[in-house]
Formats: structure tokens, sequence, C-alpha cells
């Protein structure tokens, strides 16, 4: 049944033409053809992709998430025809080689996600939750996959301008109950929410945040969480994204135990030990 299968349990996506089984909690690794990612070790071109994408799928990741607009604060927006440009030939080359890879597209714009989707993503992961382009969700629920809606206050931009919030995770559940509501009422079966990490919070946002997350478990959709290498774990660990994974993997054990269903992460093999643990801790059979 679309919807079911929360945190440690298990749903069937319908994508495109076929039915996909998937056991939560899954890895998401990220795929930036961006060249001002702020991990730059995540930025691949058509050359590398192939290469990484093999070692991700080797290391356990589900889903492979590709986006060519970088969503880092105070990024102006791309050129669609930019973005295109850059995704496209990535997304092809993994689907020819690796067709049954489960292929996320990244991007806030409807025209990027049908072309992406036509191209070979099964997935579109958007930070806008169909607010930034409102051809958003029709277009989603007519190409047959998955969708993710993400919380942002304000846009990349200026997200980080004096975001202010009176409770951010009443806030952010009351926004992401909304969403997935106009997402199943345009038609789109799968609807996965994600609270936005980074985007449109302070650091102390994002831990209340954190702190709260298996508050949105309670709106019955898989919960997606971004926190690899992001401010949030630098700014207290006095780290630089490059030295992160240490607190990446703290913050993933911490969301896995507050219900995330997937880790979007740029180190697949860490993250997947995580769940390992996590199913470990809570005595899962194999």
């Amino acid at each position: 049944m679309a919807g079911e299968g929360i945190s440690s349990g298990s749903a069937t996506w319908r994508i495109k033409d076929r039915l996909v089984d998937v056991r939560f909690p899954l890895v998401m690794g990220i795929l930036n053809a961006t060249p001002d990612s702020f991990h730059a070790a995540s930025r691949v071109t058509v050359d590398n992709a192939l290469r990484i994408v093999e070692r991700m799928l080797a290391d356990g990741a589900a889903i492979l998430d590709i986006g060519g607009a970088s969503s880092r604060p105070g990024a102006a927006e791309t050129e669609k025809d930019d973005e295109l440009a850059r995704v496209l030939p990535v997304i092809a080359a993994i689907h020819q080689r690796f067709p049954e890879a489960l292929v996320s597209i990244d991007t806030y714009h409807a025209r990027v996600a049908k072309e992406a989707v036509t191209a070979g993503a099964s997935m579109v992961n958007d930070i806008g939750a169909g607010l930034l382009d409102e051809a958003m969700l029709p277009t989603v629920a007519t190409l047959g996959v998955p969708y993710v809606a993400m919380h942002m206050q304000g846009t990349p931009a200026m997200m980080q301008d004096e975001p202010k919030y009176g409770d951010v995770a009443a806030e952010v559940t009351l926004f992401l109950s909304e969403r997935l509501r106009a997402a199943h009422a345009a038609g789109i079966a799968d609807v996965l929410i994600d609270p936005g990490f980074g985007f449109g919070k302070t650091v102390d946002h994002n831990y209340a945040l954190l702190a709260s997350l298996q508050r949105l478990t309670h709106l019955g959709a898989p919960v997606l969480v971004g926190l690899s290498r992001k401010r949030m774990i630098n700014a207290v660990l006095g780290t630089s994204p490059e030295k992160a994974l240490n607190g990446t993997t703290a913050l993933n054990t911490i969301a896995l135990m507050q219900g995330a269903s997937l880790l979007r992460v740029h180190d697949v093999c860490e993250a997947v030990e995580c769940v390992k643990l996590y199913h470990a801790v809570r005595g899962d059979q194999k």
C-alpha cells in the first residue's frame, strides 16, 4: 500500500511501469553534477560518475541522488538549461550501465524533473515541496514516480537571512503535513518528507528539529534526512565539511533512532554501517 512502511518497515513503490519493494531504513548516495557544491568530493562529471556509482552501489546505496543546481545557502538560481546539461548525461550514463539502480533527480523545476525521469531517473527530490514551481506536483503525478517534499524557509538565495520560528518542530511538521496532502491530492502515490536540515534554519533550529524528529513519523510518510557534513555539525565540533564524517555518523545514528527512514549522505559505506547497527540494537531479523 502506498505510504506504508516507515522507519524500519517496508513499502512497495510504483516507479513508472513497475512495482519496487523497499525496506527501510535506506541509504541515498549524493552525486552533485555542479561545480560549486559545498563538499567538493561529491562533485561528479560523466567521466567519473560511473566509478563513484559503482562504489556506492557496492557499499549498499539503495538510491542515487543527482543534482545539477547548488542549493547551498546564498546560492543563486541555476538556469534550467544549465541544470539539464549537467544532469542528463550523468543520469543517462548511469541508467545505461546500471539499469536497475534507483536514481533520484534533485530539482525544484518540473521541466528538469520530467526530462530527468525520461532519461532514466526513478524519483524526484524537490527542496521546494512543489511551491517553487506550480507545475511540479502535477508533473510528478503524470511521471508515476516517488516524490520527496522538503521543508525550506525562503529560497536558497536568502533562506539563512535570520530564519525565525516559534516552535520549529511544530511548524515544520504542519508544513510537511500540508505538502503531503497536496502531493497526494495531485495524484502522487508515494510521497516522502524531508525536514530540510540547514534550509532556512539556524544551528539551534536544526538540533531542536532533530530532537523532535519522531513527530514527523506520525504523518505516515517515510522521513528522509540530509545531515551529511553540514554546518550544524561543523559549528559544534569546529570541523570543516572535509572533516565532518564522524559527526555525520553520530547524527545519522540519532536520526535513525528517532525514526528516520532514509539517510541522504556523501559517504554510503559508513551510513550503511549505521543502519546495520541500528537493526542490531532493535533485534531486527536479517
